[in-house]
């Protein structure tokens, strides 16, 4: 340090400082204004990059929360519309099982309609039958027993006793 003391020249430190001042002004007046111009160009461009990541961050929470909200209510739909198919399926099997039960009995109901109604007749189909064959019996037992005059005659007085006056 001593060794730069003892060079020092003020007519040389009057130049260089005069040069400095002249470099200063001509940066200040031609670079300075563009560089500062530019560094806060760039700083506004980074802000607003910074403020749309943001916007664009909390569009995707609203966005996420609207995705999220809608996919609740449409399994809360879809519960639903399963539950009321489920229902829709079990009241159309009672249905079913109640329409096959009045079905079931309304055939038995006309099945044994139907053989009392063919008892009947069948009943009556053999007391005809029976009148029928009685009459043949009665009508050969009467030729035989009419066909001598003493069978007549006992015939008629027999009848005449049971015959209470």
């Amino acid at each position: 340090m001593d060794k730069l003391i003892e060079q020092f020249s003020l007519g040389l430190f009057f130049w260089q400082l005069i040069l400095f001042v002249a470099l200063v002004l001509l940066l200040k007046k031609f670079a300075w204004k563009p560089i500062l111009n530019a560094v806060n160009d760039r700083e506004e461009g980074i802000l607003k990059a910074l403020e749309s990541a943001e916007n664009a961050r909390k569009e995707m929470q609203n966005l996420t929360a609207d995705n999220e909200r809608i996919l609740k209510e449409a399994r809360i739909e879809r519960d639903a519309m399963l539950k009321e198919a489920r229902e829709m399926k079990d009241s159309i099997i009672t249905e079913a099982k109640g329409e096959a039960h009045a079905q079931a009995t309304k055939v038995i109901e006309q099945a044994k309609a139907t053989i009392e109604s063919e008892k009947h007749a069948a009943i009556a189909e053999i007391k005809n039958q029976v009148a029928e064959l009685s009459l043949e019996i009665a009508e050969k037992v009467m030729r035989s027993e009419l066909s001598d005059k003493n069978k007549q005659i006992k015939l008629v007085e027999d009848m005449l006793k049971e015959v209470k006056l």
